[in-house]
């Protein structure tokens, strides 16, 4: 078991770390220094992690980071912006997960199948979270999304219902129906990136 942990940890926090790092910098490129001023522009693990969430992580395999602070008010056009925001963190995974890809599949790591493995678990958990917040539900990156392509008047709605839509994700996870969303989606995630790397 604490084998297991201790492969697992670097995936965690590499998928994690890079996440939200990525919010919080795109949010400053595009004006808004919020993330900056509250010294979240780091890749210093400690900074980004939710202890209960990050224990739910490891443990049940779902669990949350502590969110980057964003003022959209700071953002010349409030409605792209967001969007550019919320899609840095998963696609800044896939980024990643793409480059792990080209270094197991260059055979450098191959002799070393402790390593090897780390490598290929870091892989999996920066595919899964990517896919994972492209999801439509609050809180997730997905639902910004959505809502930032609705006209206002349904954008309001959205948000002022996005409650209930947030119970609907958890009812997702707890009946372990979100393992039958995810798989297919990551199964494509996969064919893809074995594409890119040939």
């Amino acid at each position: 078991m604490k084998y297991d942990f201790l492969l697992r940890l670097p995936g965690l926090l590499t998928a994690i770390v890079i996440h939200e790092f990525s919010h919080g910098y795109t949010a400053y490129l595009l004006g808004d220094n919020t993330a900056k001023e509250s010294g979240r522009l780091s890749l210093n693990p400690l900074k980004h992690i939710d202890i209960i969430g990050f224990l739910f992580l490891l443990i049940f395999k779902f669990g949350w980071a502590k969110p980057v602070p964003i003022n959209s008010a700071n953002f010349k056009n409030r409605k792209r912006d967001i969007v550019l925001v919320s899609l840095a963190g998963p696609f800044s995974n896939f980024i990643m997960a793409i480059i792990l890809g080209f270094i197991i599949s260059s055979g450098i790591v191959i002799n070393y199948v402790l390593l090897n493995n780390i490598l290929m678990i870091m892989l999996l958990y920066n595919l899964i979270l990517g896919v994972f917040n492209l999801l439509p539900f609050p809180p997730l990156d997905g639902s910004k999304v959505l809502a930032s392509l609705l006209p206002v008047k349904y954008e309001y709605m959205f948000y002022k219902n996005q409650r209930y839509l947030y119970l609907i994700l958890i009812l997702l996870v707890a009946t372990n129906t979100i393992d039958k969303i995810l798989s297919p989606f990551i199964s494509f995630s996969l064919n893809i990136l074995i594409k890119i790397i040939g």
